[in-house]
């Protein structure tokens, strides 16, 4: 009995057929008869199999190599995905360390510059002693016939001809020039609104108008005007003019400056 088997796609309907013929040919082996005429058929129809068989392995093989190839591919591009992502990451990790540090950078600048001007504005509210280093040679309110008014206007701080004498605090310059029985005098409108005077002195070191700080030198003491020897006569006033002043120890000592 001759056996037909198909070709090309239908390969897979023929192999029960030599499966089939594999059995028949165990059968007559097991039954005696000769092996070679029922085998070497089934033998031939193997090889025939393996022939026609090529183009589809091939095509499975191409098969195969594309599914590697896309899946290849596939990885290779979540790969570069992730490594897109981790990148985008840490540059945003960066940017965000880095607008951090700004901020911070910018806090303690502008902290600095709060401290700065928090200094700066108790440096220009402090008081300091018209001249250092000395005392209150004549107190205040003090009766003598030197004075036209019977006593004292201000105090006088013991200083050698050409002593430093200096703004005790804030303030402006309102007068600098000869004032009568004061000499070469000065007086400041001071920054809470008060007035001080400085008399006596040998030379002027600012002009009207001028601002002045606490501790700069405004001139030098000496014994011009009505005095019986160099020093320098400080007055507190409430005005600018003689006759409003107030005790300048007690003006001083309340900004704590001691005299």
């Amino acid at each position: 009995m001759a056996f037909i088997r198909a070709t090309g796609k239908h390969r897979r309907a023929n192999r029960p057929a030599r499966t089939t013929r594999s059995i028949a040919g165990i059968a007559t082996l097991a039954a005696g008869g000769v092996v070679a005429s029922v085998a070497s058929p089934a033998l031939a129809a193997t090889d025939e199999a393996r022939t026609h068989d090529t183009g589809l392995q091939r095509a499975v093989v191409l098969g195969d190599e594309l599914a590697n190839h896309v899946e290849a591919q596939a990885d290779a591009q979540q790969a570069e995905a992730e490594a897109a992502a981790a990148k985008a990451k840490a540059e945003a990790v960066a940017k965000r360390q880095a607008e951090e540090a700004k901020q911070r950078v910018e806090a303690a600048r502008k902290a600095k510059e709060r401290a700065a001007r928090e200094a700066e504005r108790k440096r220009l509210n402090t008081f300091v002693a018209p001249v250092a280093d000395s005392y209150v040679s004549t107190s205040y309110k003090a009766s003598s016939g030197l004075w036209s008014s019977g006593s004292h206007t201000g105090i006088d701080f013991h200083a050698a001809s050409g002593t430093s004498v200096h703004a005790v605090s804030s303030g402006t310059v309102v007068e600098a020039g000869w004032g009568g029985a004061y000499g070469n005098n000065i007086v400041i409108k001071m920054n809470d609104g008060t007035y001080t005077q400085y008399g006596h002195l040998s030379s002027l070191g600012v002009s009207v108008g001028q601002h002045v700080t606490p501790g700069q030198q405004i001139g030098l003491s000496g014994s011009t005007g009505n005095t019986t020897g160099p020093h320098l006569h400080f007055e507190a006033r409430t005005g600018a003019d003689y006759g409003s002043d107030i005790d300048p120890v007690a003006y001083l000592r309340s900004h704590g400056v001691n005299a």
